[in-house]
């Protein structure tokens, strides 16, 4: 009887290692980024676009992975159209022309590829580079927190009507579609007198749009930029981008879980530029605050920045923080890892330092690695009260100097890379046991 006990403990105990995952940092007993992601898109070739997209698609319309076809100029989805694209289906953006698409508010896009078969959006350029074509927005009538409800996308762009670049409304349940399995690939042009594009701009889109398996890669803007709605966003990665990973603005309500940001000091924007940016406002004489003020919700999170020599980048001023809050605002996130930045996150010099405004900022359960400075707030000369705030073991979170190759399975696979934490890096907990009783 004995025997039998001791080999089905033993039995158990491999098993259980077998198939145990890390609960910080992006999950998944396999590396969900494996097949459809590709972080090296400079190298891929696509045919020849077989057909043009153009001006107004007003009559609901299928893209099928048998063409290849080109956005030339502004596309605009409008009159509650639904663009469907079929699995694998390859859509390049016109370089001479920011070639863009928007999905108008009331129109649909259903945009589901798979994992062995993703839909592509990249540049037509034989040697691409970030900033080739414009970008991805899709608008709804979910709420935005300035006054009117309603406001118009301010990137230089020329619909035939200003109803097709209007975002806002009551509709929490807003749908504008699904993307699943897509990639955006070196989008993000600057156009005269605006800002950059986006890789992705989600606009007063609602819960009911679904948002998955999105990849925004070489971005010379944001690569996700949300601006109000309830929106959820899972499995989404960044890589490269030059401004933030993730910006959050205008009253969003947002849930983000078991998202990836890796983040290059070579090419990040010397004038500010983070995995995460979370804001209520630009002015805030522009914001209603009688409507919800940005709240992001984030679990699951790996944040990195891959520096050849990270304490020279550091010197030099090329590494920031990787999360930037700003007044107003509610943040929390959970089961996270930070890697290489300095500091960690950083508080807006606005911010009171109080416990009203500590509630709205949640940091927990979450490991910080080889950042200088973990939470400081802007300016700030002495953080101590923040970290010894943040360090306590109510929140519960780790500290560690380590380097990527140490701390993630396989970070230098410069193919098919592996950001989940190693096993034991940090010890996984699990229904038996509470993280606040660990020593």
């Amino acid at each position: 009887m004995k025997k039998i006990t001791l080999s089905s403990l033993l039995f158990l105990l491999v098993f259980g290692n077998l198939f145990a995952q890390q609960e910080k940092g992006i999950i998944g007993y396999n590396n969900w980024l494996d097949s459809w992601t590709d972080f090296q898109p400079n190298k891929a070739n696509y045919e020849e676009p077989t057909q043009i997209l153009s001006g107004n698609i007003s009559e609901d319309m299928t893209l099928t992975k048998r063409n290849t076809y080109l956005l030339l100029g502004e596309v605009f989805v409008t009159d509650s159209t639904t663009l469907t694209i079929e699995p694998g289906t390859v859509i390049l953006g016109d370089h001479k022309s920011k070639g863009s698409l928007i999905v108008a508010n009331g129109s649909k896009l259903i945009a589901e590829g798979n994992s062995t078969d993703p839909i592509v959006f990249t540049s037509n350029r034989t040697d691409k580079k970030p900033g080739d074509w414009g970008g991805l927005f899709l608008l709804g009538d979910a709420p935005i927190n300035i006054f009117g409800k309603v406001a118009s996308l301010n990137y230089g762009l020329n619909p035939s009507s200003t109803e097709s670049i209007s975002y806002g409304g009551d509709n929490i349940e807003s749908d504008s579609g699904i993307l699943d399995y897509v990639r955006i690939e070196y989008a993000g042009k600057k156009t005269k007198g605006f800002e950059n594009f986006s890789g992705l701009t989600l606009a007063g889109v609602g819960n009911k749009t679904a948002i998955s398996n999105v990849m925004v890669s070489y971005s010379e803007g944001h690569s996700f930029n949300v601006l109000g709605g309830e929106v959820n966003l899972t499995k989404t990665v960044s890589y490269r981008s030059k401004y933030n990973d993730y910006n959050f603005n205008t009253g969003t309500q947002c849930r983000i879980e078991n998202a990836l940001a890796i983040r290059s000091p070579y090419i990040s924007s010397a004038d500010g530029s983070r995995c995460m940016s979370v804001q209520s406002y630009d002015l805030k004489e522009n914001a209603d605050t009688s409507k919800k003020q940005t709240f992001v919700d984030a679990e699951n999170l790996t944040l990195v920045n891959i520096s050849k020599d990270l304490k020279s980048d550091i010197s030099v001023g090329l590494v920031q923080e990787a999360i930037s809050i700003g007044p107003d605002v509610s943040f929390h996130i959970n089961k996270s890892v930070i890697s290489g930045f300095k500091p960690a996150v950083i508080l807006d010099e606005r911010i009171t330092i109080n416990s009203e405004n500590l509630e709205k900022i949640k940091i927990t359960q979450s490991y910080f690695n080889n950042c200088k400075g973990n939470i400081f707030k802007e300016y700030s000369s002495n953080n101590d009260d923040l970290e010894s705030w943040y360090g306590s073991r109510a929140f519960n979170n780790v500290y560690s100097k380590g380097p990527d190759h140490e701390t993630f399975i396989a970070s230098d696979n410069a193919r098919n890379p592996d950001f989940r934490l190693r096993i034991n890096k940090i010890i996984a907990s699990n229904d038996l046991f509470d993280d606040e009783e660990e020593d």
